[in-house]
């Protein structure tokens, strides 16, 4: 499951913020909505849960965390959810795909941040206001198994912030080349937030 180490900044009002979190039900995503402000961040080989695996929670096109990032070998993406309910509810279904442009690939919707009793209380389900104009907070697998702990960490930082994000996209965005976020020894991200289509 995914697992974001988080800025020791936003611990604190991750925090103060989970008192507030009531939502019960899943969130409708948003229809291929151009420009849809999300945070970003990215979890890795060596800080998912449990450390130093690719597992997840909610296998949909993949048994482990992978992907290409392309339509139709979306990479694996964990979102918030909660157990408020006594039953573990995403806040958007396993198998939503979403294309994020900074990075040029698209996504799936396959774990969860966070783990223990109570996820809403932590983070992706709660606290994305507290880093920048935005109300949703994905949390990408950007791998990183082959390249070492600290590049991992490095990519993570490069990726993380508020980005543009469609959900439900069309097929025809423009993809990067290179299998993954991490692949040849790149971080491959920076590519802003301008929607391009092929």
């Amino acid at each position: 499951m995914g697992r974001r180490v988080l800025p020791l900044a936003g611990v604190l009002a991750l925090v103060l913020a989970a008192g507030a979190c009531t939502n019960q039900e899943p969130s409708p995503p948003p229809e291929d909505t151009v420009g849809e402000q999300v945070y970003i961040t990215a979890y890795t080989w060596f800080d998912n849960t449990p450390p130093g695996s690719p597992i997840i929670s909610h296998p949909v096109l993949h048994k482990t965390a992978g992907g290409t990032g392309t339509y139709e070998d979306p990479v694996t993406i964990a979102v918030g959810h909660s157990k408020e309910t006594g039953k573990d509810v995403l806040d958007y279904p396993a198998g939503t795909r979403i294309y994020l442009p900074n990075v040029r690939r698209y996504f799936i919707v396959e774990d969860t941040c966070g783990d223990g009793d109570a996820p809403e209380e932590g983070p992706c389900h709660t606290g994305a206001e507290e880093f920048g104009d935005a109300s949703i907070w994905l949390d990408i697998w950007i791998g990183g198994e082959d390249e070492g702990a600290e590049f991992a960490r490095r990519c993570t930082r490069e990726v993380t912030g508020v980005q543009t994000a469609v959900f439900d996209p069309a097929d025809n965005y423009a993809v990067a080349a290179g299998d993954g976020v991490i692949h040849d020894g790149e971080c491959d991200s920076g590519y802003g937030n301008e929607l391009v289509t092929r």
